[in-house]
């Protein structure tokens, strides 16, 4: 079994193994590098042996001035084999190439990729920032602003929108790494700042409340604290419906109904995911009419649900009222075919 550290098993941690999320999003990979080897003679006088048979990679201008003039620049050489890593975590040798960033520039290694990293960050180049923070990651696995440097430049670059599928894989890499932040930072204030709206986004209100009841214990910045004292009162109501959702879920049907059903008269009567909890209740309930009502009313603000149609049909399946099965049936297979609507299984709040 994994040994556990900060809560997670290790291996959270170690980059070049996990599933890579965002690296075929990244701009630059390895084709633009050719790659040599080391000579034997430079792998003894400098006592390299880790890197006998490891290809090196360079560019087309290095590997002529190594042609030419017999030699190459040690620090360009550690500038390309960041930027392998960084693009590519995964890359067979990104290991290796940590190890040696490690014995060239000793403790200073990780620093000087941070500091690349936060440069382009100040230059608005958040996909260029995300490759020297994982560069740096591949080199110090625990380094906090690497950490929190990777999760703030995914965050920036799934806030400016795009497909479906890389903004949800940014929002999730962002908010796993804020986690890791302060999984392994719980004294850094600004991981639980961010952590605390990253669930919000998700509609997590209980740990957007925990999260930000961490921040306020240990920061001492009074213009943050009063934006998220703020933020935190205003979720008592959010964090009642968040349980009554979650009441659902587990089976606890009436239970959810009894919260949800008091929100429907309410400022938060416009929140659409509120009629896809209770019809699922009360359909579980055998309450075929109310049900049957919510999922209406959740079309009428949501047309192209297709969950709610697929429970309309079930729903006139089961009251023998063959004409609206087949009209929803319909609906949602046309509407299904075309691109699914955001499941309320994820409110967003």
């Amino acid at each position: 079994m994994a040994s556990k550290e900060g809560g997670r098993p290790r291996d959270k941690y170690d980059l070049p193994a996990r599933a890579d999320r965002i690296g075929p999003y990244l701009d630059g990979g390895i084709d633009r590098f050719v790659f040599d080897e080391f000579s034997e003679g430079y792998i003894e006088r400098n006592r390299m042996h880790f890197m006998r048979g490891i290809p090196i990679p360079l560019e087309d201008a290095e590997a002529r001035s190594l042609q030419s003039e017999g030699s190459l620049s040690i620090p360009h050489l550690c500038k390309n084999m960041a930027w392998i890593m960084g693009v590519s975590p995964r890359f067979p040798f990104s290991p290796v190439y940590a190890k040696f960033l490690r014995a060239c520039m000793k403790d200073k290694a990780a620093g000087i990729l941070i500091a690349m990293g936060n440069q382009a960050v100040a230059e608005g180049e958040m996909k260029k920032a995300c490759v020297h923070f994982r560069a740096a990651l591949c080199v110090a696995p625990r380094a906090r602003d690497a950490l929190y440097g990777y999760a703030i430049a995914c965050r920036e670059i799934y806030r400016k929108g795009g497909e479906a599928g890389y903004v949800a894989n940014f929002k999730a890499e962002a908010l796993e790494y804020f986690e890791l932040t302060t999984e392994a930072h719980p004294d850094f204030p600004m991981g639980h700042y961010f952590l605390g709206y990253a669930y919000l986004n998700l509609g997590l209100y209980r740990k957007a409340y925990l999260a930000w009841k961490d921040y306020l214990g240990i920061s001492d910045d009074d213009e943050r604290r009063k934006e998220i004292e703020e933020r935190a009162s205003s979720l008592s109501v959010p964090m009642k419906i968040e349980q009554g959702c979650n009441d659902i879920l587990s089976g606890k049907y009436q239970q959810g109904i009894s919260v949800l059903e008091g929100y429907l008269k309410t400022k938060y009567k416009d929140w659409w995911p509120l009629y896809y909890y209770l019809g699922t209740a009360y359909k579980k309930v055998l309450d075929w009419d109310r049900a049957e009502s919510m999922f209406k009313e959740l079309l009428r603000r949501k047309p192209s649900h297709v969950e709610a149609m697929q429970e309309l049909a079930a729903i006139y399946g089961m009251k023998g009222k063959p004409e609206l099965y087949e009209k929803y049936t319909k609906k949602a297979a046309a509407v299904d075919s075309e691109g699914r609507s955001p499941s309320a299984n994820a409110p967003q709040g």
